[in-house]
């Protein structure tokens, strides 16, 4: 006999975690279902961004506090940019920052800690019914939403809004949702985890490494807990297929090549070079039907310059548990109503992924991204621009504007006066 609730999350990650956990927080109970234990590894560039600490310190501001004692994640203060012209560029997350680890704009921290954490503040809900080592494999639409199955048939729900929170390989979002993989706004990604590897920034930024033979993609290489570091490698899936590359000895032999070699010459490999999809969020998409939602990895919200998820996860999570709080009290689950989700999901996250992915577009052009790194490189007052950008979204837009990079390039060339950046609109 199935049991009946109101609302169904199905995946325990970020974006699973995230829902239960603002729904709690809004007095509303659910289930959160989970095929594996944890903690469990996921692999991911580790990277979570300024959008995390901000969503779980609006629930309470004692979660990252909590986070921060127990797994004591690397604090990050920016990013370190390297274009293939290999004209280093350094954007602090904050200008003028001072570094106090427990404000940091940004951590990194393995996803088997990070997933655990958030398993553990579920836990501490007494209104969230967690179920682990549950594999759903069966769901029906009813009348009234969904009855969803167990794999072994021995557990049933039958649920008035189910939250599909699985991730890339989410059959729901395949089958019922028919979010079919485009190849085109997909990423294919290795990561390997090393010790001793050398020659990070005192404040821990991240580096991104945009290699020539790779693409459009990067090489990343981010500072761990512990000494440890995430060293990866990305590119889109259809560039993979089309230029037949291997990943995993491509990573290798970036690491062993000339301009890495130093950094990696005491470095130890501790664990295998494991693959994963990116499920990019560079194509329009509709994530709402009758009864149900898709956040996450599931829905298609990954960044396609970045390929950072994690922000965008918990993000659509909270939005999802806003949403469902009102279908509660208006009693409406059906399609028509669950729109709002995709109306405030294009708010927020949607036009920040087009963004992003007309600067991947344009990172495809080697002599174009030298030129504008070129300009950056050469102006520190770009570089306070291109810093507060990270937190003002409308700045941010400038940069895929062709007169925003002309006004630079003629004020590089002296032909007109140099670009303040208190002036950009």
């Amino acid at each position: 006999m199935s049991t009946v609730t109101p609302i169904v999350i199905i995946g325990a990650g970020p974006a699973g975690a995230a829902t239960a956990l603002r729904l709690s927080y809004l007095n509303i109970p659910s289930v959160l279902i989970d095929k594996s234990d944890f903690p469990r590894d996921k692999i991911c560039g580790d990277a979570i961004s300024g959008k995390v600490p901000t969503l779980l310190n609006r629930l309470d501001p004692a979660i990252m506090d909590r986070f921060r004692k127990r797994f004591s994640p690397i604090d990050v203060w920016g990013i370190r940019f390297f274009p293939p012209s290999k004209k280093l560029i350094e954007l602090p997350f904050k200008v003028g920052y001072e570094r106090v680890p427990d404000a940091a704009p940004g951590y990194v921290s393995k996803r088997e800690d990070f997933d655990m954490f958030l398993i553990e503040e579920v836990r501490r809900r007494e209104n969230i019914e967690l179920h682990l080592n549950t594999n759903v494999t069966k769901w029906q639409k009813t009348d009234g939403g969904y009855t969803i199955e167990t794999k072994d048939g021995k557990k049933s729900w039958d649920c008035r809004l189910l939250v599909d929170a699985a991730g890339a390989h989410s059959r729901f979002s395949r089958k019922e949702a028919k979010q079919e993989v485009d190849h085109d706004h997909h990423a294919a990604a290795v990561r390997a985890y090393y010790k001793g590897v050398t020659g990070f920034h005192k404040d821990n930024f991240i580096e991104l490494h945009f290699l020539d033979k790779y693409n459009p993609g990067y090489f990343w290489i981010f500072p761990l807990p512990n000494g440890q570091a995430n060293v990866g490698l990305g590119m889109r899936s259809d560039i993979v297929k089309r230029k037949q590359v291997n990943l995993r000895e491509a990573l290798d032999e970036i690491i062993a090549s000339p301009e890495f070699c130093e950094r990696f010459a005491d470095a130890e490999q501790v664990d295998p070079t494991k693959g994963y999809g990116l499920p990019l969020g560079s194509k329009d998409r509709v994530l709402s039907g009758d009864n149900y939602l898709l956040t996450g990895d599931a829905g298609h919200l990954i960044d396609p310059l970045t390929g950072e998820g994690i922000g965008n996860a918990v993000y659509s999570g909270f939005i999802a548990a806003e949403l469902a709080e009102n279908c509660l009290k208006e009693n409406r689950f059906d399609a028509e109503y669950l729109k709002a989700y995709d109306v405030r999901i294009e708010r927020v996250l949607r036009t920040e992924l087009r963004l992003s992915y007309r600067m991947q577009q344009i990172m495809q052009h080697k002599w174009l991204t030298n030129l504008l790194t070129g300009i950056v490189a050469a102006n520190p007052k770009i570089i306070e621009l291109l810093c507060r950008m990270y937190t003002d979204f409308e700045l941010r837009k400038q940069l895929v504007k062709p007169t925003f990079w002309w006004k630079l390039f003629r004020a590089k060339s002296g032909k007109m006066p140099a670009v303040n950046p208190s002036s950009v609109k």
